[in-house]
């Protein structure tokens, strides 16, 4: 399953979410199942049935790490943001990525018990870089740098219990 956020942040034309399940034979849109087939014409341009309707699309561009596609469907270019079941339990999780914000603190995404710490304070780390190991349900779960900064603070040791949202890191 996937939810499809179809012109983020577009005001003027406004923005819609959908929950969109592909099939073989079947597209599911918000619950509601469509038959459809897809040809590929040429490089970037398809060919689509959907419930015995014909468009032809054009793939304008696609942002893999944005997991971001423009879509020409009919003439009109859509922004389409896509988020995959592993992107909605992150979020779920209060673990999504949030460029917009300034990378000050690293918070616990769950309870659990810390492992390893691969970092020290004064250390600069990159985006993605592992900082720590935390056992949460008899599972180790690797956190890693959501930016780049310089560890200012560690706030626990090995062995230290914590809860959803503590501060671990400051940067």
């Amino acid at each position: 399953m996937f939810k499809v956020e179809i012109n983020p942040g577009f005001e003027s034309s406004g923005s819609e979410e959908i929950q969109v399940e592909l099939k073989e034979d079947q597209l599911v849109v918000d619950g509601t199942p469509m038959t459809w087939d897809k040809v590929k014409i040429k490089d970037n341009y398809y060919h689509l049935i959907i419930d015995n309707q014909s468009y032809t699309a054009e793939v304008v561009k696609v942002d893999t790490h944005e997991k971001t596609v423009w879509l020409k469907l009919s003439g009109i270019t859509f922004q389409l943001k896509i988020k995959d079941n592993l992107d909605l339990l992150l979020e779920k999780l209060g673990m999504n990525d949030n460029n917009t914000q300034k990378l000050t603190f690293i918070k616990a995404p769950m309870p659990g018990l810390i492992l390893n710490i691969n970092v020290k304070e004064g250390q600069e780390v990159k985006e993605g870089d592992p900082i720590m190991v935390l056992e949460a349900m008899k599972m180790e779960n690797v956190l890693k740098s959501p930016g780049t900064g310089v560890i200012r603070k560690i706030n626990v040791k090995v062995g230290t219990s914590v809860e959803k949202n503590y501060p671990l890191i400051e940067f």
